[in-house]
């Protein structure tokens, strides 16, 4: 199989190369907020929220594509929007297999399971490269990956084959590989979910799941990904809406300081952390708008999803905006030292799909014995 070459430009700059952007307004408590919406051009109300700077990013999913014209131009008029002080974020989630928003004429991905069992980081790196790129020229800025959740449960109904492989080694090698190889095609990404979803025996999605692991079968099996991650130089980490009951047994880790302790403490992370969507029912079943908002900031997390409910946007945007100084400012420090380096758009190449080296990289990785 031919490897794709890593171009030298746009590509083989790293995203610390590129032009800052301007001094960012650090005022808005809305740029804690990653909102989804419906439809496949901007709705009156989220284009105010954008152009009024009270959302920082934007989440794309399969509702909103339509063609590769029409996103670069629903993500051109979301970026175009945005004050300057305020740069937008568009994110989205684009991990191949079960779970990738962009398809046809798009690359369609093979699971990441299924790129782990090469065991070869060059190739994964090189997938990496690629899902990049094709987020690049649309103009994305963040993907929602890679899932740095080890698969040690195979009845798990929501990580599964999303994971690279069953044991931590395997899950950091090839996790930051992928991280090595979106960030030169200039694409910021997220590890996912601390700290760890993959023993799960029930999909977060429908309800809270509890796990008895303890920091001593974390620090062995699901937190050495995330450790290799940040070292790596992930930007950004996204917390699980899970129980973890012999540390918090009462607070899901979105929520739980003694579980987040783990991540900026233990970890030594003072970069961005995400909530995983706040409609998933393990969060949203048990806990009010400001118990949400309180509760993530309170706990040492910075960001909150909401993927398309107007109602929950609007209720968390009303207690971000209400939320103490105190609580507030440590979080908009992380974002604004983010958006500094990963938003706008800055690294699309005029390129558009279909890619046929990166199709005939995936179909390689599909054949494969």
């Amino acid at each position: 199989m031919r490897m794709l070459a890593l171009p030298c430009s746009p590509y083989g700059r790293t995203m610390a190369d590129a032009a800052a952007v301007p001094a960012l307004d650090l005022t808005q408590p809305g740029q804690l907020l990653f909102i989804g919406c419906g439809g496949t051009e901007l709705p009156d109300d989220v284009a105010s929220l954008i152009s009024e700077g009270r959302v920082g990013g934007l989440i794309l999913f399969a509702r909103n594509v339509r063609d590769p014209v029409q996103v670069r131009a629903l993500v051109d008029d979301a970026h175009s929007r945005a004050p300057a002080g305020t740069p937008l974020t568009v994110a989205i989630d684009q991990e191949g297999g079960r779970v990738q928003r962009l398809r046809e004429p798009w690359t369609v991905w093979p699971p990441m399971g299924t790129v782990g069992a090469r065991d070869d980081v060059a190739l994964t790196r090189q997938v990496g490269f690629a899902m990049g790129r094709e987020l690049a020229d649309q103009r994305i800025d963040l993907d929602f990956a890679p899932s740095a959740d080890v698969a040690t449960n195979p009845t798990n109904p929501i990580i599964g084959d999303r994971s690279f492989a069953a044991d931590p080694t395997s899950v950091s090698r090839h996790t930051c590989a992928f991280i090595e190889g979106m960030h030169e095609a200039g694409v910021a990404t997220c590890a996912k979910h601390f700290p760890g979803h993959g023993d799960a025996s029930v999909d977060s999605h429908l309800e809270l799941p509890h796990l008895t692991c303890d920091w001593e079968r974390l620090r062995e099996v699901e937190l050495p990904p995330f450790r290799a991650l940040i070292d790596a130089g992930v930007p950004s980490v996204m917390t699980a809406h899970v129980l973890l009951e012999q540390i918090d047994s009462e607070r899901p880790a979105t929520l739980s300081h003694d579980v987040i302790s783990g991540l900026r403490g233990e970890l030594g992370w003072d970069g961005l952390v995400f909530t995983d969507d706040l409609e998933m029912k393990a969060i949203a079943d048990h806990f009010t708008p400001e118990q949400i908002a309180r509760g993530a900031l309170g706990a040492g997390v910075d960001a909150l999803l909401v993927c398309s409910q107007t109602d929950l946007r609007e209720a968390l945007l009303a207690q971000l905006e209400r939320l103490p100084d105190a609580l507030l400012e440590p979080a908009l420090r992380r974002m604004g030292a983010f958006k500094a380096r990963h938003s706008g758009g800055r690294f699309a190449s005029g390129a558009t799909p279909p890619y046929a080296e990166h199709r005939a990289l995936a179909a390689s990785i599909e054949a494969a014995p």
